[in-house]
Order: C-alpha cells, then sequence, then structure tokens
C-alpha cells in the first residue's frame, strides 16, 4: 500500500545526480530536514531509510583521542602569573 508517491526528474548536481522529494513524502516516510539517511540499492531499487543518530559512548570518544594531534597534557607547563596551588 502506497501512502504517497511522485514521479521526478533526476537532476545535475556537481559530479552526482540528485532528486528533490516533496513534502507529502517526506513526510509520509518520516524524514526531516538534515537528517541523516542511508542511501541502498536493493534488487534494483534505490532504497531511503532514516539513520538512528545515538551519542557516542564515552568509549568511541576516547578511542578517537590522539594524543599527538591533542597536545598530550593540558597543562604540562608551570603555573604562570600569580595562580595558587
Amino acid at each position: 500500500m502506497r501512502q504517497a508517491e511522485a514521479v521526478l526528474d533526476l537532476k545535475q548536481w556537481g559530479n552526482n545526480l540528485g532528486v528533490r522529494l516533496p513534502m507529502r513524502v517526506a513526510r509520509a516516510a518520516h524524514l526531516h530536514l538534515n537528517q541523516k539517511v542511508l542511501v541502498a540499492v536493493e534488487d534494483g531499487r534505490v532504497v531511503i531509510t532514516p539513520v538512528e543518530e545515538l551519542e557516542p559512548t564515552l568509549e568511541q570518544r576516547l578511542s578517537l583521542f590522539d594524543p599527538a594531534k591533542h597536545g598530550g597534557e593540558a597543562m604540562a607547563v608551570e603555573p604562570v602569573g600569580a595562580e595558587k596551588w
């Protein structure tokens, strides 16, 4: 059963092809502006699926930390000025 459908033209967008979804189709699919979607080909059909964006866990965030890139210690020098430690 189709809730919403539209016949659309593919257009050139830089080196890619693009299509604009009518709002009634986006609403029927529960899609919204700036939402991440997975675009895949299944049995010769293009399928667009919403992607759930989850907050990264602490372990995932820490795995991205690179001491060489981020400079290691935040305060690896002696206090400067009138700081009282």
